[in-house]
């Protein structure tokens, strides 16, 4: 503790303890702060009970030193003593305030706000995906009355040339990184069924694996998911733009309806290209892991495809395929109508498009599950 008995060697800055009250003064500043530091870890008053801290002799007072008489009283509440006043000059209040704001501990109560908001927003994204959900069903229910309405109308208006179109868009152009990565995902699979089936010395069996596994599940399911994020964000982003530029506006202005001239044309484009692309994808997949087993395992081909002709039938195929449309379906279905509710800003096309893509993905795999589980209690 600094001596004050010698007025004349008063230091720049001082503290006393006075039976229970610790008098704080001078200039607390940060080139004082090393020489105190020290002092105020070493300061232990003893007794018990109620403490006052009289800063009102405080001269000057920064961060640095606003510090140090903060964890002083912090010191002193940690080791039982209350304290009853804490008195510093009004300029320097708003200082320590904003100090004891930003280094307290969090309160329960302010934890339990943080809770409770946490809680909010988990709820307000629950109710958002089922108002979103809702509404996805609504407009299929529209797009479905459309497709009826131009199915038994007398006067076809159905745009085959727009169909085609899509067809080549979403299907034939997307043929080259499909068939690629699936080619790439049928060496992997066969490769890690390879190294795992060696301990058992059932190698040949990886052929099994690869063939089950690529076309019933994996091939559908790859191939939804690139489509989702090609040609799905493609018909978000191609609707929002026409929205922004208010070409959709034109269009209704003059009698156009929506449906059959932007959504009907995608839908069915995809319908018909995305088993197309499935059925691409595992054959890709197949020769992919044709090529590791026979340099990973020397299985020859016609070893591979006798093996292959015993392992899988034409409900194997069929069973992939038959989910190819309906994701199809789902995709297009979500990417046309997440472009319909751009707003008429650049911000809201990458934004919605990006929800589109989010949408698809987990809906894809969403109905995969569903469909592995009909299918197993089908027996299929």
């Amino acid at each position: 503790m600094v001596s004050l008995d010698n007025a004349s060697a008063k230091p720049n800055a001082w503290f006393k303890m006075d039976r229970d009250v610790l008098t704080l003064g001078g200039r607390w500043t940060i080139q004082e702060s090393a020489r105190l530091d020290p002092e105020l870890r070493k300061f232990s008053p003893e007794g018990s009970g109620v403490i006052t801290i009289d800063g009102s002799g405080i001269e000057r007072l920064d961060s640095a030193g606003a510090w140090l008489v903060l964890r002083t009283k912090r010191a002193l509440e940690a080791a039982g003593r209350k304290v009853s006043s804490f008195t510093l000059p009004d300029l320097y209040q708003p200082l320590m305030e904003n100090l004891e704001k930003g280094k307290g501990p969090v309160a329960p109560e302010k934890r339990r706000r943080t809770i409770i908001l946490r809680l909010e927003k988990i709820g307000r994204a629950t109710v958002h995906a089922g108002q979103q959900g809702y509404r996805i069903l609504g407009y299929l229910g529209r797009v479905t009355v459309e497709t009826v309405e131009i199915i038994v109308a007398p006067k076809s208006n159905l745009r085959f040339a727009a169909m085609i179109h899509q067809v080549e868009e979403t299907g034939i152009s997307a043929l080259p990184i499909v068939g690629l990565l699936a080619f790439l995902i049928g060496i992997v699979l066969a490769y890690q069924g390879a190294d795992q089936l060696k301990r058992f010395g059932a190698e040949v069996f990886t052929i099994n694996l690869l063939g089950v596994g690529m076309l019933r599940e994996i091939g559908g399911l790859i191939t939804a998911i690139i489509v989702a994020g090609r040609s799905g964000s493609a018909f978000t982003a191609q609707i929002g733009t026409m929205r922004v530029n208010e070409e959709i506006d034109a269009m209704q202005t003059i009698g156009l309806n929506t449906v059959d001239v932007l959504v009907l044309p995608r839908i069915i484009g995809l319908v018909i290209a995305l088993p197309i692309l499935t059925f691409f994808a595992d054959i890709m997949g197949l020769i992919g892991g044709a090529v590791m087993c026979f340099f990973q395992l020397g299985l020859t081909i016609p070893v591979f495809m006798r093996q292959l002709n015993d392992a899988i039938t034409v409900s194997t195929l069929v069973v992939g395929l038959i989910k190819a449309p309906v994701f199809a379906l789902v995709i297009s279905l979500v990417g046309c109508y997440e472009g319909f509710q751009v707003e008429r800003n650049a911000a809201s096309v990458g934004l919605l498009t990006t929800r589109a893509v989010v949408e698809s993905v987990f809906l894809v795999i969403v109905l995969d599950a569903a469909f592995s589980v009909m299918f197993s209690v089908l027996g299929i």
